[in-house]
């Protein structure tokens, strides 16, 4: 894990002490515990760190659209009344550091950096107010779009699950180092150092809670699911020339308080 000093300390599997992976702590909610025994662990050089997304044994990965103001004019769209809701699949997730595949058949490879909740507790039918205590925490996502096969259809589905294009980590921040339902955040995509969006997760049109209560309606959450809040205006697509990701490129996605999500495109 890393300390608020940026140091990281951590044990390996071959520990006693070892808590446990992510996957298995989020359903007994030990994560206090995993914690303070993970302080208890050697100092690790961030090089010597090989990230895996923080979860592995990832359930429903339901990413929500058009979630800001100005990215759905920046669309062409309506300011949705529901949010609108599409899945991704495990399949198509990298880790911080390793590349994302940009398709041979497309040259519209497009960024959109996201805050994204982790489920620790199931529940269905869940009340805005009842919403927060289903939620762990926190990471960062860069929802990759493949935009020509992601926009030849109204349904997003083939254009969002390319292999290898979704970012996700590299931390989970747990839901009460920060503000509720992460509040008051600065979200910044960087495309080669230059920032492409900057907006806070205060305007998110859903917020977390709202989300959470909207979506458990339709489905049970369960422990381990993700939640992908939404991208800020500045996407590729919507620029004048437009700019995609290219081989070569270097996208990072800065959340505050969560920590910087850094892939090379390949």
């Amino acid at each position: 894990m890393a300390t608020a000093d940026g140091v990281f300390r951590g044990l390996d599997t071959s520990s006693p002490t070892y808590p446990g992976n992510l996957d298995t702590l989020l359903p007994s909610r030990e994560l206090v515990l995993a914690a303070e025994a993970l302080m208890q662990g050697p100092v690790v050089e961030e090089a010597e760190i090989t990230f895996l997304t923080p979860l592995k044994g990832t359930g429903k990965i339901l990413c929500v659209g058009l979630n800001y103001r100005d990215h759905a004019s920046e669309s062409g769209m309506p300011v949705p009344e529901f949010p609108t809701v599409f899945a991704r699949f495990s399949s198509g997730l990298v880790p911080h550091g390793q590349p994302l595949t940009c398709p041979s058949v497309s040259s519209q490879f497009d960024y959109e950096g996201e805050l994204a909740a982790v489920i620790g507790k199931a529940g269905r039918n869940i009340a805005p107010s009842d919403a927060l205590d289903h939620v762990a925490g926190y990471s960062i996502f860069n929802d990759g779009s493949v935009r020509d096969y992601q926009l030849r259809t109204s349904q997003w589905t083939i254009g969002k699950n390319f292999d290898g294009t979704g970012g996700f980590g590299p931390y989970f921040v747990t839901a009460d180092e920060l503000a509720p339902a992460a509040t008051g955040l600065r979200i910044e995509p960087r495309l080669n150092g230059t920032v492409m969006q900057s907006a806070k997760t205060d305007d998110l049109i859903f917020d977390v809670p709202r989300l959470v209560s909207l979506i458990s309606v339709a489905m049970t959450l369960e422990v381990g699911d993700i939640i992908v809040t939404g991208t800020p205006s500045g996407v590729g697509a919507a620029r004048k020339p437009p700019v995609f990701m290219r081989a070569g490129d270097v996208c990072e996605v800065e959340i505050e308080r969560l920590g910087t999500l850094l892939n090379p495109i390949r």
